[in-house]
């Protein structure tokens, strides 16, 4: 099976900014972009995007979760860059439009149509480093998928890292591709040393967020989360599963939770932690590592809690429960 996210539609969907207005969208060939070696986003990273999905419902057809969620966060991505003012009615558009054109190719449950749209600043001016990108593009991609940790249904290992942070604390609610970047040397070494799957930053001892999920613990029916504040990614999923777990009579504290108290909980009988964010969907902790020292979070493997949250949310996502906070669009 290919790895999640490295099969693409043929086709996808663009606009560019000239400095003045956004170009009509066009539907162009998935491999046609085509940007100037100057280019502002290969040289001083103006580049942000957004992770969402469509799903193929019990009655054949098609609908994407929560969009509107997504192009908000764009939106306050690209402001935070300093890159062009989206036109949020055309994103819209742009998006269920080429997701119609491949509805088609939208796999069954459990798989989805994983949806991509991207921001990029475009001007050829390599002097700009303290100067926003005045030109810019916004495609596009679709990939179907299936899971995004390989094997799905297994508890994974975190690294604690008490010292270091995924990235700037006021570039945390920016969806860019530098936050990712600054991650990958620290999770590949704790791939390496620990075989951890990811690594959970928790600067000062303040548990944040993992270099691609946010983080939750599930202490009995008490979910326990950071806080939203400009240092990490306010998840699209982290609030659809809070949501649900409210929903279930579930008590949700959005608090600081230092890791001297994570690593307390995580030994009670019954407690669980998982990882949620648009790829992972909601995958289960089983193991932590901190100063060498592993930890078991609960029984180490897959939380009950965890699947039943995880069921609720894709209940919702693939029609088989009430959609009652309007979370899906029809294409």
């Amino acid at each position: 099976m290919a790895a999640f996210g490295s099969v693409f539609m043929p086709e996808m969907a663009i606009s560019w900014f000239d400095d003045e207005r956004w170009s009509e969208a066009e539907v162009v060939p998935g491999n046609s972009l085509q940007l100037h070696p100057g280019a502002h986003v290969l040289h001083y990273s103006s580049t942000c995007f957004e992770g969402l999905k469509a799903f193929r419902q019990g009655d054949g057809s098609v609908k994407i979760f929560r969009m509107d969620r997504n192009i908000n966060r764009i939106a306050q991505s690209s402001e935070l860059l300093a890159l062009p003012k989206i036109d949020k009615a055309q994103v819209a558009q742009m998006i269920t439009s080429i997701v119609a054109r491949f509805a088609d190719q939208v796999p069954e449950a459990p798989g989805s149509m994983y949806i991509r749209p991207t921001h990029v600043g475009t001007e050829p001016a390599v002097g700009k480093a303290a100067v926003p990108s005045i030109s810019s593009c916004f495609y596009v991609l679709l990939s179907p998928v299936g899971d995004y940790f390989a094997g799905g249904d297994h508890a994974l290992r975190l690294l604690v890292d008490d010292k270091n942070m995924r990235c700037p604390p006021h570039m945390g609610m920016v969806k860019s591709g530098g936050n990712y970047a600054g991650a990958l040397l620290p999770t590949m070494k704790a791939r390496a040393e620990y075989k951890a799957d990811q690594v959970l930053f928790c600067p000062g001892g303040d548990v944040q967020e993992t270099g691609a999920a946010n983080f939750l613990l599930i202490d009995g029916d008490e979910i326990i989360t950071k806080a939203l504040d400009t240092s990490f990614l306010h998840g699209v999923t982290r609030d659809s599963i809070l949501t649900l777990a409210r929903d279930l009579g579930m008590k949700v504290s959005e608090r600081t939770l230092t890791v001297d108290e994570l690593l307390e909980r995580a030994a009670k009988p019954g407690c669980e932690a998982a990882l949620s964010g648009t790829a992972a969907v909601l995958t289960s902790v089983g193991t932590l590592i901190h100063n060498g020292q592993e930890y078991k979070v609960g029984n180490g493997g897959i939380g009950e809690t965890t699947l039943k949250l995880r069921r609720a949310l894709n209940d919702v996502q693939w029609g088989r429960s009430e959609d009652k906070y309007g979370w899906l669009t029809s294409v």
